[in-house]
């Protein structure tokens, strides 16, 4: 059996036997309750949480979304029984030989781990497309792999772990998830010098866009958002233009600043249908549509737009593929306005203002949950 290192001055016997995590019952019935400290297998890490951004798709499958629950034209997906929460940072307190080498971490680092825990046996694993696996097994949403809103959780063997600075705020580091998602969403969307970007929303994934697209050097960064001080933010996070859309036409404004022919890319990170259609309608023929958001119901949109009218390049962007890295170092660069994202950090046993706080999406930004 693999040796087990513990974090510098701890032990084995200085670990807790019970903690606090939040347990999903069914929708709109998550409660706090006393549980078992889970214990590391071989090849597996023991990490104690130290953050937990609360995201949009926590807030979906709270609510009962068909998207986590499912409903007559789909199963279910999310499982009850389960701890929630798969943005997240933690320091590493117990891991094995096994384990380390293959992480290339050891016992006291800080880690993030992305939020899929890919198979590595189906088709899409096989061909590197791990975000993507078959099973589909993610933090958060099932048994099998428990999530953070906890004070300990569990990486298994087939986790995709990153080393982070601890030189950083626990709520800055557990934004490396929704940062990654951003970027990739980036990525698709195959950036040009000379493009006209448009960034739908300047929550926490759009700022993540927006500061990604900032970094590829277009032409012009365009966010829109209802909010003031989030199309400030935005500003901060890299975007050239901004424009209220409770105010103003954006569609209008965008053909105007186009020569009337409209944004080549469009970033959709709001999960509101109406984003859906604004974006169809403001981006040129032959433009490309990035669809990230997760959304609460189906939506309904004029297809012949994307075909016969403007002949649209529509793409889907899925978690963070490839990204990590990338968001990290973004991160650790303080080149990001982190204390003014994440707005909201909670102890545990205050999960459920901080659901409710993401629902208002007035007076937050990110909101994390700090457990230990």
């Amino acid at each position: 059996m693999a040796e087990i290192a513990t974090a510098p001055g701890a032990s084995a016997s200085d670990l807790p036997t019970e903690m606090q995590a939040v347990i999903v019952h069914g929708p709109e019935n998550y409660q706090l309750e006393t549980v078992a400290v889970p214990r590391a297998g071989a090849g597996e890490a023991l990490v104690k949480v130290e953050a937990v951004g609360i995201c949009a798709s926590d807030l979906k499958a709270y609510h009962g979304a068909a998207k986590f629950w499912g409903d007559e034209n789909r199963p279910a997906w999310t499982e009850t029984e389960v701890t929630p929460g798969h943005e997240f940072v933690g320091i590493i307190v117990e891991i094995d030989d096994e384990a380390s080498g293959r992480w290339n971490v050891q016992a006291g680092d800080r880690v993030v781990a992305e939020q899929i825990v890919p198979c590595g046996e189906c088709r899409y694993c096989l061909r590197g497309e791990y975000w993507m696996c078959g099973p589909h097994i993610m933090f958060g949403f099932k048994r099998k792999t428990p999530g953070a809103m906890a004070e300990y959780m569990v990486f298994p063997k087939e986790a995709r772990v990153h080393k982070i600075s601890k030189d950083i705020p626990p709520a800055h580091a557990a934004f490396a998830e929704p940062l990654s998602c951003a970027l990739h969403a980036v990525e698709r969307g195959n950036i040009k010098f000379e493009d006209v970007v448009v960034v739908a929303g300047a929550g926490p994934i759009g700022l993540g866009m927006i500061a990604g697209a900032a970094a590829k050097n277009p032409a012009a960064v365009i966010a829109l958002d209802m909010a003031p001080a989030k199309l400030e933010l935005a500003r901060k996070c890299g975007a050239t233009h901004t424009i209220n859309i409770a105010e103003q036409d954006a569609v209008q404004i965008i053909k105007d600043m186009t020569d009337g022919y409209g944004a080549d890319v469009y970033l959709e990170g709001t999960g509101h249908p109406s984003a859906v259609k604004q974006g169809l309608n403001l981006l040129r023929k032959l433009g490309t549509y990035v669809e990230y958001s997760v959304f609460g119901s189906d939506v309904t949109v004029d297809w012949s737009i994307i075909s016969d009218d403007k002949e649209l390049n529509v793409l889907g962007a899925h978690l963070g593929p490839n990204c990590w890295p990338a968001a990290i170092r973004m991160i650790e660069s303080g080149k990001l306005p982190l204390d003014e994202i994440c707005t909201h950090q909670l102890p545990i046993s205050r999960f459920q203002e901080g659901l409710d706080l993401v629902a208002d999406g007035k007076s937050s930004i990110k909101v994390s949950l700090l457990p230990g």
